[in-house]
C-alpha cells in the first residue's frame, strides 16, 4: 500500500468522527428542547450522561470483537443506531425517557461502535506517528461540536416549539448516509505494514512501547490504574465544560443572540480539535509528562478566566475562556490513545484502547451533578469551582505515574 493511500483513511477517519462526535454538541442542542419542556437542568444533563455512559459501553464491545468482526460493519451498525436513536428521540413526549433511549442509549452506542473502530483501524496505518494520527483523527470528534451546533441552531429556535424533533428526524438520515458510504473504506493495513519510508533506520527512531501486554496483564498494573484514575479526573473537568458550556455562556451574555452563544460554544469545539492535534504531536515529540502537565495547567487557567468572567458579567472573557478550555480537553483524548500504546503497545491496542476509555462510564456522571450544583445555586460559578478542585486532584494523581518496566 503506498504511502500517499493512507492519507484518504485518514481523511475518511475524520468524516466518520465527525458525525459519531456529535454526541458532544448537547449543551447546544439541548437549548431548544429544554424551552420545550418543564425539565430542570438535571434532568437535561442526564442525557449526556447516559451518551457517554453507552459510548463507553459501545467502545468496549467493539474492543472485545475487533478481532472478531470487521471494522467496517462496526461504522455500519452505527449508521443503524444513529438513524434509530433519533428517530427514536424525536418522538419524545412531556417525559424525557424516549430522549434517553434514543439519543442517550442508542446513539451514544453507535458513537461508541464507530468510535473504536476508526481509532483502533486508521490508527494501524501510522505506526510511525500514533500522537499525530490520534489528534488528527479526534479532531474530527472534537470539530463536531462547532459544525453540528452551528447547523442545529440554524435550523432549530429555542422558542419552546417541537422544531427540534423535525431536525433530530433530518440528522438521523444524513448520519446515517454519511457513515454507510464511509464504511466501504474503513479497512485494516496488511499485517506488518510498514509505510513508504520507514526504513530500519526510521524505525529505530520510532519510540518502541514499553512493553506489549494483554489486557489482563494490563489491568493489573499499578501504572494502569494510576493513570485510570488521572484520566477519570481530567476527563470530568472537560466534560463539565462541554455539557454547562451553553448555560455558562447564557448566564453571562443574558441577552445574547442564540446563534451567538452556539458560535461562542462552538469554538471550544474548533480548539479541542486544534488541541487534539497540538498535544498528540507533542506527545510524540516529548513523552506523557510534559503533555500531562501542560494540559492540566491550561485547564487551571481556563478555569481562572471563566470565574473572572461569571464575577464582572464580561462575555468576552467568556469566549476567551472557552477558547483556552477548550484547547485544554483536546489533550486529554490523544493522551489516552498515546499513552495505551506508549506503556502497553500496540498488539493489543483496541481492547486495551476501550478499556480507557470506560473512564467516562465514571467521568460522565460529573455533568449530572453540575446539573445538580446548578439547580441548587442558580450560578454557575459552582460548576466552575468544581472544574478547579478537580483539575488540582489531578495533579496530585499525576504525581504517581510511572511508565512501566519490560
Amino acid at each position: 500500500m503506498k504511502k500517499q493511500n493512507r492519507g484518504l483513511y485518514a481523511v475518511i477517519g475524520v468524516i466518520i468522527l465527525l458525525m459519531a462526535g456529535l454526541v458532544y454538541a448537547w449543551s447546544v442542542m439541548a437549548k431548544p428542547i429544554g424551552a420545550s419542556r418543564p425539565w430542570t437542568a438535571a434532568q437535561l444533563s442526564l442525557t449526556f450522561t447516559l451518551v457517554m455512559v453507552f459510548f463507553c459501553i459501545g467502545c468496549l464491545v467493539a474492543g472485545f470483537l475487533s478481532e472478531k468482526v470487521a471494522p467496517r460493519l462496526y461504522v455500519v451498525l452505527a449508521a443503524i443506531l444513529f438513524l434509530a436513536g433519533f428517530m427514536l428521540a424525536s418522538k419524545t413526549g412531556e417525559a424525557p425517557a424516549m430522549l434517553y433511549l434514543g439519543f442517550g442509549v442508542l446513539c451514544g452506542l453507535g458513537s461508541g461502535f464507530a468510535y473504536n473502530a476508526v481509532m483502533s483501524t486508521i490508527s494501524r496505518w501510522f505506526p510511525d506517528k500514533q500522537g499525530m494520527i490520534s489528534g488528527i483523527l479526534l479532531m474530527g470528534f472534537g470539530l463536531s461540536s462547532f459544525i453540528v451546533g452551528k447547523l442545529y441552531t440554524a435550523v432549530t429556535p429555542s422558542d419552546g416549539s417541537d422544531t427540534w424533533q423535525a431536525t433530530f428526524r433530518i440528522m438521523g438520515i444524513v448520519i446515517a448516509i454519511i457513515l454507510f458510504v464511509c464504511s466501504f473504506f474503513v479497512v485494516r493495513p496488511p499485517a506488518g505494514y510498514k509505510p513508504e519510508g520507514m526504513t530500519e533506520v526510521g524505525k529505530k527512531a520510532v519510540r518502541e512501547p514499553a512493553m506489549e501486554a494483554t489486557t489482563s496483564q494490563m489491568v493489573r498494573m499499578p501504572s494502569f490504574w494510576m493513570y485510570y484514575i488521572w484520566a477519570i479526573v481530567i476527563s470530568a473537568v472537560g466534560l463539565v465544560l462541554v455539557s454547562q458550556a451553553g448555560g455558562i455562556a447564557t448566564q453571562v451574555g443574558a441577552g445574547v443572540a442564540d446563534g451567538t452563544i452556539a458560535t461562542v460554544v462552538g469554538l471550544i469545539s474548533i480548539l479541542n480539535g486544534i488541541g487534539r492535534v497540538f498535544f498528540g504531536s507533542l506527545f510524540d515529540k516529548k513523552g506523557y509528562k510534559p503533555t500531562m502537565i501542560l494540559d492540566m495547567i491550561i485547564f487551571l487557567i481556563a478555569t481562572g478566566i471563566l470565574i473572572a468572567a461569571l464575577r464582572s458579567g464580561n462575555f468576552a472573557l467568556i469566549v476567551l475562556g472557552f477558547v483556552v478550555g477548550g484547547f485544554a480537553y483536546g489533550g486529554v483524548t490523544p493522551t489516552n490513545s498515546a499513552l495505551i500504546s506508549d506503556f502497553f503497545g500496540r498488539q493489543n491496542f483496541s481492547l486495551n484502547f476501550s478499556v480507557i476509555n470506560t473512564n467516562l462510564l465514571i467521568a460522565s456522571f460529573a455533568s449530572t451533578i453540575a446539573g445538580k450544583l446548578y439547580d441548587a445555586s442558580q450560578s454557575y460559578m459552582s460548576t466552575l469551582l468544581m472544574m478547579g478542585i478537580l483539575t488540582i486532584v489531578a495533579f496530585g494523581v499525576f504525581l504517581t505515574i510511572r511508565r512501566p518496566k519490560s
